[in-house]
């Protein structure tokens, strides 16, 4: 089994969500670019769907950063990075996208701006995991929604 020391498990979750998140912006793009969508929606929704999405996620963030420094220095399995709920909910959102996706039962003009922000949301807090990893101790303070928390 592939095991690491658990801090470096902050890393790995940092690695796969700025790439999740760099694939989902790709999506979005590629639907802005077929030139459907008004520009006052997307002036619009790509900041909306990025603030409501960066408020979830930064909570996920310092919560899975908070259990991933409860591990101590042992070894973990390389898939700890998540809890089962969290898996759970990635394959829901994932299968979900792809469903609605595949199936046509999303318009361009919504995945163009959905995806951009949430793929945006997605890779920010793939960077705090990063910041979490090289901060340790004290206080982080969201540039976004300005909120403090201990790391």
């Amino acid at each position: 089994m592939l095991k690491v020391r658990s801090r470096y498990l902050l890393i790995v979750a940092a690695v796969v969500w700025v790439l999740a998140g760099a694939n989902i912006v790709r999506l979005g793009i590629v639907a802005i670019m077929e030139g459907r969508t008004p520009l006052w929606l997307l002036i619009i929704g790509i900041p909306g769907t990025f603030l409501l999405f960066h408020m979830m996620f930064s909570k996920l963030v310092g919560k899975h950063s908070d259990r991933i420094r409860g591990y101590g220095e042992r070894l973990m399995h390389v898939m700890r990075f998540f809890d089962l709920k969290g898996y759970i909910i990635m394959i829901v959102m994932m299968g979900g996208g792809i469903a609605l996706r595949s199936f046509g039962l999303v318009p361009g003009w919504f995945v163009a701006f959905f995806y951009t922000g949430l793929g945006c949301a997605l890779t920010l807090a793939g960077i705090g995991f990063l910041i979490h990893y090289v901060h340790r101790g004290g206080s982080i303070t969201c540039p976004v929604t300005k909120k403090s928390r201990v790391a």
